[in-house]
């Protein structure tokens, strides 16, 4: 199985259904997720299990059908009836025999339907905000299928993602200007559509810079989450569209469908099957009475830190309160990590803690 480029695919995507829909460039973005895979007829029927979870498309080649009652089809790429997925769920196909050299092409189910779900919904939220007179930046493909597939939008609800589209204000900002400003209460919550964009924070009187964000990040959500003042500055470094989200719609709309909140039983649980805990507090407040088997990411270093993380892997976060966990479980979430947060932060812990032990 390889990955298939895109010089001849974006051009097949186009008379697939129901990708033939999506714009060019989202085309030419998902050709990028597509596997092409080749079955010879020595080979006998294809193992259809590795399809679980798959849409499968037949490029090339032939292949006969076989359903329950002695029914049977033949496909052949290229045909009308090929535009459509192989019936590789069907419940009453029995096998899928390549008559000569065929080839197939396969996408993850899941992300393909978030993507035509964003792509059909932003297309009607245009339509609305034309009518409205509203001068809209919102169009289809704007989010990168990275985000939608495992980012912050993954796992919101329709209407919730009708919503979003519907509340995000478009922002136009050009090269040097500073959107957020370090000390400044947390106002809005900021996706990246076009553009490039520098943060930084002072420490001890020196500017240090800590990330450099491109199309597809997003930042703000830590002060909205902690209910604290800016961390950092965030300053455009070339001309960009951003994408702004109020404070209330922010949590209405993305963090309440997307933080998993446990109780201390339930995380301890989660813990004992496996998770790991991750304590977010600063270093000082660690030594003092972390979590026994903890890992002591302060909430500054959460970003930073991601690409250390195991993706296969649950976390719990925690503090003091709940505050600070519940901006770090969001940051770990909308980057496609399992993350949950401990509801009240080590405050709703049923058994004390002494010196990093809990008293039982």
């Amino acid at each position: 199985m390889s990955q298939h480029g895109t010089f001849d695919l974006v051009a097949a995507l186009g008379r697939l259904a129901p990708i033939a829909s999506l714009s060019l460039e989202r085309r030419e973005e998902i050709a990028n997720l597509a596997t092409l895979e080749k079955f010879s007829p020595e080979n006998g029927d294809i193992d259809r299990t590795k399809w679980s979870g798959k849409v499968v498309y037949l490029l090339s080649g032939e292949i006969k059908l076989d359903f329950a009652g002695g029914r049977f089809d033949v496909m052949v790429g290229g045909a009308d009836i090929a535009a459509n997925p192989l019936p590789s769920n069907d419940k009453l196909l029995h096998a899928c025999k390549p008559i000569t050299e065929v080839e197939v092409l396969q996408f993850d189910e899941k992300t393909l339907d978030m993507v035509l779900a964003w792509d059909q919904i932003s297309v009607r939220s245009n339509a609305t905000n034309a009518t409205d007179g509203l001068d809209s930046a919102i169009k289809p493909g704007m989010f990168s299928i990275r985000s939608l597939a495992s980012g912050a939008f993954a796992s919101l609800p329709a209407a919730n993602m009708s919503l979003l589209l519907d509340r995000l204000v478009t922002l136009v900002v050009k090269r040097g200007e500073v959107v957020v400003r370090q000390g400044d209460p947390g106002d809005y919550y900021y996706l990246i559509d076009s553009g490039r964009s520098i943060v930084t924070r002072q420490v001890g009187g020196v500017e240090m810079e800590i990330a450099d964000l491109k199309p597809g990040d997003v930042f703000g959500e830590e002060a909205l989450l902690a209910n604290a003042l800016r961390n950092a500055t965030v300053t455009m470094k070339t001309d960009g569209v951003l994408l702004q989200l109020s404070k209330n719609d922010f949590f209405e709309l993305l963090s309440e469908p997307l933080l998993q909140r446990l109780d201390w039983q339930e995380a301890k649980r989660r813990v004992s099957s496996g998770a790991q805990w991750i304590d977010v507090r600063y270093p000082a407040e660690f030594v003092h009475d972390g979590l026994p088997d903890a890992i002591n990411i302060p909430l500054n270093e959460v970003r930073r830190s991601v690409p250390l993380l195991d993706a296969k892997r649950e976390y719990v976060t925690y503090c003091q309160s709940g505050r600070r966990s519940s901006a770090a479980a969001f940051i770990l979430s909308q980057r496609g990590l399992h993350a949950s947060v401990l509801a009240g932060g080590m405050n709703s812990r049923a058994e004390p803690i002494v010196g990093g032990v809990v008293v039982q």
